[in-house]
């Protein structure tokens, strides 16, 4: 049908539709249009303010989704013309999250590593980073989305309805705060509506050029998401094919033909682009990246897993984990929570019931209902797309979004691993479009209608009134659902970033990624105006996860970098390889992804070299204790000595080739030199107090050793865990220095030197 008399504009009393203009007020209206244009821009421009300031405030260290540092590892890497990182030696150290590693073929033995994501919204996150400006990337990106939404919403009803769909936008928490982070949802959303957009332009328009636009849009978005570009573009398909149909069938087919032929062209071009960069990086066109990195991690039923955790994902489960998204968008992520829900059944209830008095004609006037019945039946149903049918596609896109997800099992996993409670269901991202679009349009029809009954039984003045205290409590509701509903993942994700910031802190005080960075640090080993720091990994052997803020640059040469602490031999390999000024970041406490409090530390790291290295380790004596041992352990075995109780105990300990003891106790059992093996190692001397009822306290302190021929090289000082009831007690007792949390009487103090 034509687009004449199908705005929502037209709702009176007795849900009459029809759109009246002066068409001698020509001037008028196009001031109208520019002033609704206006704001429109405010509103999106104030959607990308709140926007960044999420980004800036609540997540200045990025949020405990850790695909996050993956996009801006990716976006540094293109910014150098990379789309593999080469490690070198470094490889086992400095592995990113979600990074696939394999051999290259010019030098078998060698590694290259590549991002199990496209390219795509990477390369937008790189030009925030060009500049030193990320964060102004995402508050583009949803004010773009924002203003779209307006465009898409003025073409479905009008440009009031737009303005008040894109303010929608910018109060749902799905929106914000997922946009708030550097993810590809939002950014790939921005592709989709851009398509939309331009295929509403070309369809009504009948403009091949807009066709083609529309096409590499959507090319693009298939690009950075495929599965998500593929669900969003479903409705628009069905629409294209009932139009070509109704073309062919009026005799007008071909032109129709050549508009969408135009739309195909370039996309299917930018799905060649696709298929061209799987080949570069997985060595096959039809494997994607993601596949690469996780076999099992795809669409479908079946036997799914990544890393190590996996399931049988069957239709019930997906039913189950969709219905959950479901209702944690309607009712709490959406736009103002379930008032934006109520909103927008009404909005489609409305439209629902545009669409059937205009079918019969009976909502249009005079010269309208005439144009109207004068079109043919064939004419109404051509490939011009109409109101009504572009608000059934938005309809349907709310379906493929929810039908389409059920075959896909990230959102289980989200939902499992708690992401979705801290950013909302992020896979479900493009719902929110239908369901702004509509619950303005349910806004500004219940709006409409309420001023047209309160005018026509109140004076003018008496019916302003009564509009503006309805309205004026309806915000006032309406803003105490959105906030309620917002307020909950906010804490949570402020409570995340309070504990980031004081991880962080022993970092950002000594300033690594400050150039220039000048160290003049006497006797530390490597070069003093560039750092090392080796870091904890709870969640495995990764690089910038959890630590996102700990991201090395691509051709690991910047300022400091970020490497695995895990073992002597990787430790020294790693020292050999970058020839820094070397550093110990942990942490005393259990990693719980930021939701408790941790007290971090970073200390500065020597390495001995020489014949020998005697150490000597000085311990307070725990409250309660009344015995003490003390045992040094290599890979060769151990060696125990007797040790007095005493408030201070002080060890000396030599390490040399011919091996390691305990040279001022007497020796109780093992070897007098605990052999060393020739390479890397490590070497624990463990003090244990025993209390009165059979509690300990154990000290124990690690060192990474190395041997070559007669001489050893040690790394200093190693790493101290104070532990109860166990030898071996993880980060939970980890030396921190004298501000830690111990018993009392705990105290450790090391030195050593070089023979």
């Amino acid at each position: 049908m034509g687009r004449r008399g199908s705005r929502l504009s037209d709702i009176d009393l007795d849900f009459d539709f029809s759109f009246s203009f002066d068409l001698a007020s020509s001037l008028d209206f196009d001031r109208q249009r520019t002033r609704r244009r206006a704001v429109a821009l405010v509103v999106s421009l104030l959607v990308g303010l709140v926007v960044t300031w999420v980004a800036v405030d609540l997540f200045p260290y990025h949020s405990v989704n850790d695909d996050e540092g993956v996009y801006l590892t990716q976006a540094a890497m293109l910014l150098e013309g990379k789309l593999f990182l080469y490690p070198g030696a470094l490889s086992e150290a400095v592995r990113p999250w979600f990074f696939v590693v394999e051999e290259t073929a010019s030098a078998p033995g060698d590694v290259q590593m590549y991002s199990k994501y496209a390219p795509v919204v990477p390369a937008l996150f790189a030009l925030g980073l060009a500049v030193g400006l990320p964060n102004l990337v995402l508050g583009a990106v949803a004010a773009a989305n924002a203003g779209l939404v307006y465009t898409l919403t003025a073409d479905v009803f009008d440009r009031q309805t737009g303005a008040i769909a894109a303010g929608l936008l910018g109060l749902s928490p799905l929106f914000v705060f997922t946009s708030g982070a550097f993810l590809a949802y939002a950014p790939a959303t921005m592709f989709n509506l851009a398509f939309a957009v331009c295929y509403v332009r070309a369809a009504r328009r009948d403009s091949s050029g807009y066709a083609v636009v529309a096409g590499a849009f959507v090319g693009i978005a298939f690009f950075a998401r495929p599965y998500t570009a593929v669900l969003f573009a479903l409705p628009f398909i069905g629409h294209s094919l009932w139009a070509l149909t109704n073309a062919w069938r009026a005799g007008t087919g071909w032109p129709v033909f050549r508009r969408y032929v135009a739309i195909a062209l370039p996309g299917l071009a930018f799905v060649g682009l696709t298929l061209a960069y799987n080949a570069v990086v997985t060595g096959d066109p039809l494997t994607f990246p993601y596949i690469a990195f996780a076999p099992e991690d795809g669409i479908g039923f079946g036997r799914r897993e990544i890393l190590g955790y996996g399931i049988v994902f069957t239709p019930a489960i997906g039913v189950a984990t969709t219905l959950d998204a479901l209702r944690l968008l309607l009712t709490r992520w959406g736009p103002m929570g379930w008032a934006g829900t109520v909103a927008a059944a009404v909005g489609l209830g409305l439209t629902g019931l545009r669409w059937v008095r205009f079918k019969t004609g009976r909502g249009l006037r005079g010269r309208d209902r005439r144009r109207y019945h004068g079109l043919g039946a064939r004419g109404r149903a051509s490939a011009e797309l109409s109101d009504d049918a572009l608000a059934a596609i938005f309809v349907g896109l709310f379906v493929s979004v929810f039908a389409g997800n059920a075959f896909f099992w990230g959102t289980h996993n989200g939902l499992r691993n708690g992401l979705i409670n801290l950013l909302g269901p992020f896979y479900h991202f493009d719902a929110l479009v239908p369901l702004v679009i509509f619950g303005a349009a349910g806004i500004v029809g219940v709006t409409r209608l309420l001023r047209r009954f309160a005018h026509g039984r109140f004076s003018a003045s008496e019916a302003r009134g009564v509009v503006f205290s309805v309205l004026l409590v309806s915000a006032l509701v309406a803003g105490g659902i959105t906030l309620d509903a917002a307020a909950d993942p906010y804490d949570e994700n402020h409570l995340r970033t309070e504990n980031l910031a004081a991880t962080y802190e022993p970092l950002i005080d000594a300033g690594f990624e400050d150039p220039p960075l000048t160290l003049s640090i006497p006797g530390a080993s490597g070069d003093s105006s560039k750092a090392l720091v080796f870091h904890p990994d709870p969640y495995g052997d990764w690089s910038a996860h959890p630590f996102q803020t700990m991201r090395n640059d691509p051709g690991f040469d910047g300022p400091v970098v970020y490497a695995i602490d895990d073992g002597a031999e990787q430790d020294f390999t790693v020292l050999d390889a970058t020839n820094r000024t070397p550093y110990r970041f942990t942490y005393q406490g259990r990693w719980t992804g930021a939701v408790d409090p941790v007290e971090p530390e970073l200390t500065r790291l020597d390495v001995l070299s020489g014949d020998r290295v005697d150490a000597t380790t000085t311990l307070g004596r725990p409250a309660g204790s009344n015995t003490v041992s003390v045992r040094v352990e290599t890979e060769s075995g151990y060696a125990r000595y007797d040790a007095p109780i005493e408030d201070e105990l002080v060890i000396d300990w030599s390490i040399s080739a011919d091996g390691v003891s305990v040279t001022n106790l007497p020796q109780a059992a093992g070897p007098e030199h605990l052999s060393v093996p020739s390479g890397a190692s490590e070497v624990d001397l463990i003090v244990t107090y025993v209390g009165d009822y059979g509690e300990t306290v154990t000290y124990r302190q690690t060192v990474a050793v190395e041997r070559s021929g007669d001489e050893v090289r040690v790394i200093w000082p190693p790493e101290t865990r104070v532990c109860r009831l166990t030898t071996d007690c993880g980060t939970e007792g980890e030396w921190v220095g004298p501000d830690g949390d111990y018993l009392p009487g705990v105290a450790v103090e090391t030195d050593a030197t070089t023979a």
